[in-house]
């Protein structure tokens, strides 16, 4: 494929000055590292100037090396960037963020709310339960502290005693005595008034807090009227602790849901769609989309239009897509995103709340790209999405928007493999990756390999998502083998055979009985050869690992008194036939499962 057109001096005068999420990734589109920035232009740039002291390590130096080009995602705070950031490197593991990929998670405020009268307390995590969670937070004190104030605000109790079974066994604690706790332990708190009290708890938690802070800075004031400047400075940390709490996270909500969040902006001649994917209550990921749009298309219109086109394209749909404005057809569209998803599908407009904070979010991020990396979307989708409507315009196919392709791979048709590589929207997909070890089929047979592998990837239930078109790496021959095969089973995918050229590069594609030729230097053809490129890789890598994992066991066999139990006690212990052939004899009886004579054997082996 077309080498990436990325100009990192350039980009890196765009940064805003915001904070914010960076993720720099290498040449293949692997993620190198996820950061966090309060100013990420500042941040950014230090990457790739010399003489900061956070890139003088020899790790850090390895990573920019590496480095071919970043992204980023504004966010309204610093601690909203931290929780993103959090979020980013659990799912993604990026290999320069090692020091980073434990399970440390951020503490919440858990409400018992399934209770007959609930509590609050400090949760490490947020759990799938009947309890309401808020967090997380970044600042273990402060949520402490806002517990403290709010048990103490609303005379909320802190015991472990089970209510109501458990009223009235024992008189009320030393709480109740210094005017803590109403005493629902012994019904001095109807269960109504009390959860009138949880409620405004909760209510605080979801930052109606003004009021609260307005009695609070007013005590304070009294406070330092009256020379108590000690209960005074206690009084303003207090405030601060409710300062901190009050910058809501975007980056989390506490329902555990999926949904997608839609926002787009637009200029004179441009649009751009945003979409945030928030799964089990986090966000995980985003995307920028360019829209072609006609004059006179308002936001309903382009939202309509990309939802439409974009949900018939994608393998999971979420119960809930929020978007910015009402969008005309909806009831139409949510009946058949429903239907796509076999369950329901709600379209929404917030007006408040979390997910109206997180649409803002989505809105300045669409701004910000429309601004910034417009042309980079537009060349990158062009080599993209826009190689895969080439391709399928020139076949007069529906679409190309997921691709497989084939490969075998065999030494004189010893260990043959295949590999089915899986394209995307134009990108590889590698979680759907396959890769085959045949087992009908004896001898360099790529006729017969290639309808075993064939038909074992269309009856498996777990690849229930079948492909736009089928690449063969082969011409009319190979095509006639997967016609038949899906003929058999009662499919009709396009199938095209990859036509190479004398150096063994793809020209053109064989497809309904023709050669199909595709522009010299083309998006499509360029494509194309990637597809092939990565279906021959990814079968002689496994056809390597495969030898590699033969020739080890063929040494040992060789050795006398080594069976496959001891050869497995071997390798375990030592784990590689290098390390086997530098033991001692004595290093080698050390094993239990390896007698003295053995041993000798195997010594003898490596060493005569």
């Amino acid at each position: 494929m077309e080498e990436r057109i990325f100009d990192i001096e350039e980009e890196l005068k765009k940064l805003p000055n915001s904070p914010g999420v960076y993720i720099m990734h290498d040449s293949h589109d692997n993620i190198l590292y996820v950061g966090k920035a309060v100013n990420l232009h500042n941040r950014v740039r230090q990457y790739f100037r010399t003489g900061h002291g956070h890139n003088n390590s020899a790790k850090i130096s390895r990573m920019v090396e590496q480095i071919a080009y970043f992204e980023y995602i504004v966010t309204s705070s610093e601690m909203e960037a931290l929780v993103l950031e959090c979020n980013f490197i659990k799912e993604y593991r990026p290999k320069y963020n090692t020091l980073l990929t434990d399970d440390k998670g951020y503490p919440y405020i858990k409400v018992t709310v399934e209770e007959d009268y609930p509590k609050l307390l400090y949760s490490h995590s947020m759990k799938r339960n009947k309890s309401k969670y808020f967090g997380p937070y970044t600042n273990v004190k402060a949520v402490k502290d806002i517990i403290e104030l709010l048990n103490r605000l609303y005379k909320l109790r802190t015991c472990s005693k089970r209510l109501p079974k458990e009223m009235g066994k024992d008189r009320p604690c030393l709480y109740y005595q210094i005017g803590q706790c109403n005493a629902p332990c012994n019904g001095y708190i109807s269960k109504e008034d009390y959860r009138e009290n949880i409620n405004r708890a909760m209510s605080f938690l979801n930052g109606d807090y003004k009021d609260t802070i307005a009695s609070l800075t007013a005590e304070m004031k009294r406070y330092s009227e009256e020379m108590e400047f000690e209960k005074a400075a206690e009084v303003r940390d207090l405030i601060e602790s409710i300062k901190h709490i009050a910058d809501k996270q975007k980056m989390n909500n506490t329902t555990g849901e999926d949904r997608d969040v839609i926002a787009c902006a637009s200029n004179e001649t441009d649009t751009v769609v945003s979409i945030f994917f928030v799964r089990d209550g986090k966000l995980l990921g985003r995307e920028h989309h360019h829209m072609s749009v006609s004059e006179g298309d308002d936001v309903s219109d382009i939202l309509a239009a990309f939802v439409e086109q974009f949900y018939a394209g994608t393998p999971y749909l979420p119960k809930e897509v929020v978007v910015p404005v009402e969008i005309e057809g909806k009831e139409l569209i949510e009946a058949y995103l429903s239907d796509r998803r076999g369950s329901l599908v709600k379209l929404t407009v917030p007006k408040i709340g979390d997910k109206k904070k997180m649409l803002d979010l989505a809105t300045d991020n669409a701004k910000l790209v429309l601004a910034k990396d417009m042309e980079r979307i537009k060349r990158q989708e062009k080599r993209t999405i826009g190689a895969c409507k080439e391709i399928a315009d020139i076949l007069g196919i529906p679409s190309a928007s997921r691709m497989e392709a084939f490969d075998i791979s065999n030494i004189s048709g010893v260990l043959s493999v295949a590999s089915m590589v899986v394209f995307e929207q134009g990108k590889p997909k590698k979680n759907a990756y396959r890769k085959f070890r045949l087992r009908t089929v004896t001898g360099p047979d790529d006729y017969a390999s290639m309808k075993e592998v064939l038909s074992r990837r269309f009856t498996d239930e777990k690849l229930n998502v079948l492909p736009d078109v089928i690449m063969m790496d082969g011409g009319k021959g190979q095509v006639n083998v997967a016609l038949m095969v899906l003929d058999s089973l009662g499919i009709d995918i396009p199938v095209c055979g990859m036509v190479k050229d004398d150096n063994h590069r793809t020209r053109a594609l064989y497809y309904k009985n023709k050669e199909v030729e595709f522009p010299k230097g083309s998006e499509a053809i360029l494509m194309i050869t990637a597809l092939q490129d990565e279906a021959h890789r990814f079968a002689i890598e496994y056809h390597k690992q495969l030898r590699r994992q033969n020739q080890i066991h063929s040494i040992l066999d060789e050795i006398p008194g080594v069976g496959p139990a001891r050869r497995k006690a071997l390798l375990k212990y030592f784990k590689d036939v290098d390390n086997i052939r530098e033991a001692t004899y004595e290093e080698l009886c050390n094993l239990p499962e390896i007698p003295a004579s053995t041993a000798k054997y195997i010594y003898d082996f490596f060493h005569q």
